[in-house]
């Protein structure tokens, strides 16, 4: 597999003309838009806005299934494939290397956008005024990028960048509500799938439940179903998972002659004072604590 650490080899790799910029560099996709026939990785920052009507783009591992209106948003040293790809309509790339943040507030704050950690088919699609948006801020970077770029440049450029982000997290959480109203709440569907894996003994056999595990019987990216999660009920997937297990040992500890450590191991915990320190966490009492106070109330 291919790895481009410069824009500059990715470009001379697929017989484009050199970028204005050694770390920033634009495409724009007029029907045709394609980057290599197979899989490579970058130590770059893609944001993609594209209508496809054909072709394979993929990254994250998962295919992208859209056609309208989507934006993407891959990070540096994700694996990408792009082949053959025909739009509906116009698109853009906006290519950027990690060190073109250096020194930039930037730097940091991209690391909080988890949109980069989901798959392809959970791109954000937008509306019609959001396409508009995204669209005026793309023509200021691309208006900038031609221009003979001077010290202000990086800075105007990066502006704008962030300003893109900020809007696509403010349209993925329209997308949240909008999905959850077509599909029914996101957090029946998880605890659905706690109370399975814990009724069919997963538990002991497999341990504790992780965010991937229970993301993967969605068929949703850690991040995505995270966040998702988060916009629905105030608490991420691993909070969700913490709660649901406090819950089960709760009812253990109050209902069982069993001592702790069996309860812990029963609720997949091979380390007891984990298992502790979680429960005196969410409950705010330790289990034998709780035990004994169940038992004077009996």
């Amino acid at each position: 597999m291919k790895h481009f650490k410069s824009l500059g080899a990715l470009h001379a790799e697929y017989g484009f003309k050199p970028p204005a910029h050694p770390l920033l560099a634009l495409y724009r996709c007029n029907q045709q838009c394609s980057i290599g026939g197979s899989e490579f990785t970058t130590d770059f920052y893609n944001i993609g806005f594209k209508k496809l009507k054909a072709g394979v783009f993929l990254y994250g591992r998962t295919r992208y299934d859209h056609d309208n209106g989507t934006m993407s948003f891959v990070k540096p040293r994700q694996v990408i494939e792009m082949r053959n790809l025909e739009m509906e309509e116009d698109g853009f790339i906006i290519s950027f290397h990690e060190d073109f943040l250096n020194g930039h507030a930037l730097h940091a704050e991209i690391k909080k956008y988890s949109f980069f950690e989901y798959e392809s088919n959970e791109a954000l699609h937008l509306t019609a005024q959001e396409e508009r948006i995204i669209w005026d801020l793309y023509e200021k970077i691309a208006l900038e990028y031609s221009q003979h770029l001077d010290d202000f440049s990086r800075d105007i450029i990066l502006t704008h960048i962030d300003s893109i982000l900020k809007y696509s997290h403010r349209f993925y959480k329209r997308q949240f509500i909008h999905r959850v109203g077509a599909s029914g709440k996101f957090v029946s569907k998880f605890n659905e799938s706690l109370a399975s894996y814990f009724a069919n003994g997963h538990l002991q056999e497999k341990g504790l439940p992780t965010v991937k595990l229970m993301a993967d019987t969605l068929h949703l990216s850690p991040r995505y179903l995270s966040d998702v999660l988060k916009q629905e009920t105030g608490k991420t997937a691993l909070e969700l998972i913490h709660l649901f297990l406090m819950s089960e040992a709760k009812n253990l500890l109050t209902s069982s002659d069993t001592s702790v450590s069996e309860i812990a191991y029963t609720l997949g915990f091979e380390n007891l004072p984990y298992f502790s320190r979680l429960f005196k966490k969410e409950v705010g009492i330790t289990p034998v604590q709780y035990k004994k106070h169940s038992l004077t109330l009996a």
